[in-house]
C-alpha cells in the first residue's frame, strides 16, 4: 500500500493523514474483495524497514494501529472476514502487542474468509523465523508450513501502488509464481474500479509455472 505520505505531501497535508487515508482504503478495498469472493487477501502496512523511517512518522503509524485495529477487526467480521496479523509484534509494547492478540481472537472463528495485515514484516526475516521453527520441530513437515502464512495458498495476484516497481521484501516465499502488478496511483486513490481492472487482465494472462 505505498503512496500514503506522498498522497498527503501533494496535498500539503500531515503524512500521517496520508497513512490514515491509507487505511480507508484498506478497508474500502478489503470490502471489495469480499464482494468478488476472494478468500485470501494481504496488506502490507508496516515493515520492518518503516522502523527506520523519522520517529514522529513511526509513533503516529503505531498510534494509527493502536487506535484503529479494534474497528478494523468489527468491520472485517460484519462481512464474515478474519483479521490475521503477520510478522514480529514483540517489537511493540505490550499494550498494542495484547490488543493484536485480542483482535485477532475476535473473529478466530470466522473461516470463509481472511485478511492479513503485515505489522512489523520482513520477507527475510519471516524466512529466518520460519528456519528456525522449521529446525526445532520434530515433525518432518514442509518449510512452508512455519511461515506467518501457514495453511494459506500462495497469492496469485500483488499489486504495487505509487508507482514503486519492487518487491520491498514482501513475501519473498510465497510470491515464486504470482502475478505482479504495479500501479502509478497512490494508495489513498486505488479504486474498485482499478482493483477490477487488474482482475481482468489477471485472467487474460497465461500461468505455466514454468511449464
Amino acid at each position: 500500500m505505498d503512496g500514503n505520505g506522498r498522497w498527503a505531501s501533494k496535498r500539503h497535508l500531515p503524512r500521517n493523514l496520508g497513512h490514515k487515508e491509507g487505511i480507508k482504503a484498506m478497508m474500502r478495498t478489503a470490502k471489495a474483495c469480499n464482494k468478488l469472493a476472494i478468500p485470501y487477501v494481504s496488506f502490507y502496512a508496516f515493515s520492518t524497514e518503516n522502523k527506520n523511517r523519522d520517529k514522529s512518522e513511526v509513533d503516529g503509524l503505531i498510534s494509527l494501529m493502536r487506535e484503529h485495529l479494534d474497528s478494523i477487526a468489527d468491520d472485517l467480521s460484519q462481512f464474515g472476514a478474519r483479521l490475521n496479523v503477520i510478522g514480529d509484534i514483540s517489537y511493540f509494547d505490550s499494550d498494542l502487542q495484547n490488543k493484536i492478540t485480542n483482535v485477532q481472537r475476535s473473529t478466530q472463528n470466522i473461516e470463509d474468509r481472511v485478511v492479513n495485515i503485515a505489522l512489523n514484516y520482513g520477507g527475510r526475516d519471516e524466512l529466518i523465523y520460519a528456519a528456525q521453527q522449521y529446525k526445532g520441530s520434530k515433525i518432518d513437515r514442509p518449510l512452508c508450513d512455519f511461515l506467518y502464512t501457514a495453511g494459506q495458498p500462495d497469492p496469485d495476484i500483488l499489486v504495487r501502488t505509487g508507482g514503486e516497481k519492487r518487491l520491498s521484501n514482501f513475501m519473498l516465499y510465497q510470491l515464486a509464481y504470482t502475478e505482479l502488478f504495479f500501479s502509478d496511483t497512490f494508495w489513498p486513490d486505488f479504486s474498485d474500479k482499478e482493483l477490477n481492472a487488474i482482475i481482468d487482465e489477471y485472467y487474460n494472462r497465461d500461468r505455466r509455472f514454468g511449464k
